[in-house]
C-alpha cells in the first residue's frame, strides 16, 4: 500500500502534539533526541486521542484505509489501529527517523501486516497512497503549511468519496500552574501565552508562501468542497499531584518553552520561570505538588461528497 522513501523534514508549534513533517525545513532538528519527548506527550495525551477516535467512528463506522498526516512517531497511528481493528493505517511524517520509530510501535503493538508508512514532504507525499483514504487525520499539522487553504484542498483530494478529513486545531492552550504559584507576579502562564500567541504570528508569517486567513475552520473546509459535519472539543485533565511521567512532560515542555521565548518574557517572569525549572529549588516543578495538566483539544470534520 504505502511505501518508504527516505527524505526528512520538520516541525513544533508551542509543544508538540507528535512529529509533524511539513513543509519548512528544520533539517538541523535532531530527531533522534526528539523522539522520546514526542512519544512521551502523545502517550500522555493518549485518553484525549481515544475520546476523539470514539467520537469520529460514530461517523466512520468500517474505513478501509485511515491516513495519519504528520504522524510524527506514530504513538497516535497505532491507535487508530487499535480503535479500526478493520483498517490499514499509513503514517505519513517529513522525519523519516520518527516513521522508524512508527514501524517498530506497530511491530511491537502487532499491527505491522496492516501498517505502512510514506515519508516526504506533505501533502505532495499524499500522492504516493495506491488509493483513496476513508479517514484522514490531520493533528496540528496544518498550521504549519503556508496556505492552509490550498494544503485542505489538497488532503480533500486525496479522500474516498464519502471520506471523512479530521483536523485537531486550536482548543485550548495547556495550563500546568495555579495562577498564583507563590513566586513571582500571579497569572505567569497567562502571560507566558500571550508571548506564545505573538511567536506563533511569527512563526507562521515566515512560512514559505503563507497566507493569512481567518481560523474558521468550517469555512475552510466547506471552501475545501468539503461538507462539514461536526466540531467537539476533548479534555486532558490530569489533576495534582502528577505522576513522574506527567511531571516531567511538564518540566520538559516549560523548558522547551524557555528556549524559545525566554527572552521574550518580562525580567521578573523569566526569572520566576527558572526557579521553576531548578531542581534545587523549593519552589520548582521537580518538588511542588500543585502542578497540573489541563488541556483542550479541539476536533474538526468535514466528509467529501459521495
Amino acid at each position: 500500500m504505502a511505501h518508504d522513501q527516505h527524505r526528512q523534514h520538520e516541525h513544533d508549534h508551542p509543544v508538540p502534539e507528535h512529529g509533524l513533517g511539513h513543509g519548512h525545513d528544520h533539517t538541523d532538528m535532531d530527531w533522534a533526541e526528539m523522539a522520546p519527548l514526542l512519544e512521551a506527550q502523545a502517550e500522555l495525551y493518549t485518553p484525549l486521542y481515544r475520546q476523539a477516535m470514539t467520537w469520529l467512528a460514530r461517523e466512520v463506522t468500517e474505513p478501509g484505509l485511515v491516513v495519519d498526516v504528520g504522524s510524527g512517531p506514530g504513538v497516535v497511528s497505532c491507535l487508530f489501529a487499535d480503535a479500526f481493528p478493520g483498517a490499514r493505517v499509513v503514517a505519513a511524517d517529513g522525519a523519516g527517523p520518527l516513521l522508524e520509530r512508527a514501524r517498530d510501535r506497530a511491530a511491537r503493538l502487532g499491527v505491522a501486516d496492516r501498517f505502512g508508512t510514506l515519508t516526504g514532504d506533505l501533502p505532495g507525499v499524499l500522492g504516493e497512497l495506491e488509493y483513496p483514504a476513508d479517514l484522514m487525520w490531520a493533528s496540528q499539522s496544518l498550521h504549519h503549511l503556508g496556505d492552509q487553504r490550498a494544503a485542505l484542498v489538497a488532503l480533500a483530494g486525496h479522500l474516498a468519496p464519502g471520506g471523512t478529513l479530521a483536523i485537531l486545531e486550536g482548543g485550548l492552550p495547556a495550563r500546568f500552574l495555579p495562577r498564583d504559584i507563590g513566586i513571582g507576579r500571579p497569572g505567569l502562564q497567562a502571560r507566558m501565552h500571550a508571548v506564545e500567541e505573538d511567536s506563533f504570528a511569527k512563526m507562521r508569517a515566515s512560512l514559505p508562501g503563507s497566507v493569512a486567513e481567518s481560523e474558521d475552520w468550517p469555512a475552510l473546509l466547506t471552501s475545501a468542497g468539503l461538507e462539514h459535519t461536526g466540531t467537539r472539543s476533548f479534555l486532558l485533565d490530569l489533576p495534582a499531584p502528577l505522576t513522574d511521567e506527567a511531571r516531567a512532560y511538564v518540566t520538559s515542555s516549560l523548558s522547551r518553552l524557555r528556549d524559545r521565548i525566554g527572552d521574550d518574557l518580562e525580567a521578573t517572569d523569566r526569572a520566576t520561570l527558572d526557579r521553576l525549572l531548578d531542581p534545587g529549588d523549593e519552589a520548582g516543578l521537580h518538588r511542588r505538588q500543585d502542578a497540573f495538566v489541563l488541556v483542550a483539544h479541539t476536533v474538526y470534520t468535514a466528509r467529501r461528497p459521495s
